[in-house]
């Protein structure tokens, strides 16, 4: 199976997709992607926009995961930081839904679209709900418990053992953010087991 994932990050929703299939992943930031890389040398890593790269390549993939950035659509980042933190508002990142939309209509394949729950109401009904995230695609998702993860207070020691990845080796200023990021491998797992 030809497999795009985009907005890879250090891969925490493919790290339990094994090696027998053909993956890309699209990453923007070049340490990240070079991480990810190291993690999966048998993934092809493509640095840039993984926004674009869905719109000039989608027909090339039998099944896509994007995860476009969440930042603009967390609850907790409005209802936390700019209500208390004083951190500037901003408008929803758009790519979100454009993806969406873009996938209902133009892919033939297996997808999802991933994102947190937002601190408003979804636009487009997602999918389904697991953990702390929304899907969106056009596969049947089972439900599943996941353990609680502790996202916000989890630091990271914490969030390497939870994701499986020793960033110890790496001088990044942003690690904990970058683990934070991570969809869970086990959930990762389990949605790319409802794509056969």
């Amino acid at each position: 199976m030809k497999i795009l994932n985009l907005y890879a990050g250090i891969g925490g929703n493919r790290k339990l997709w094994g090696n027998e299939h053909e993956i890309t992943a699209v990453e923007l930031d070049p340490q990240i992607a070079n991480i990810y890389q190291d993690f999966f040398p048998n993934d092809k890593v493509i640095v840039g926009d993984a926004h674009e790269y869905l719109l000039e390549h989608f027909k090339e993939f039998d099944f896509i995961w994007s995860s476009p950035p969440c930042q603009s659509h967390s609850s907790f980042r409005q209802n936390i930081c700019v209500r208390y933190r004083g951190t500037k508002p901003e408008y929803p990142d758009m790519k979100l839904y454009q993806e969406i939309i873009f996938l209902q209509n133009n892919f033939d394949g297996k997808w999802i679209v991933e994102n947190v729950k937002p601190y408003y109401k979804p636009l487009i009904t997602p999918t389904r709900e697991l953990q702390r995230h929304l899907f969106w695609g056009n596969l049947e998702i089972s439900d599943m418990d996941f353990h609680k993860d502790n996202i916000r207070t989890a630091q990271i020691p914490d969030l390497q053992r939870l994701h499986g990845f020793d960033l110890s080796g790496y001088k990044l200023s942003n690690k904990r953010q970058i683990l934070r990021n991570c969809v869970l491998p086990e959930l990762g797992l389990h949605i790319f087991e409802q794509v056969n």
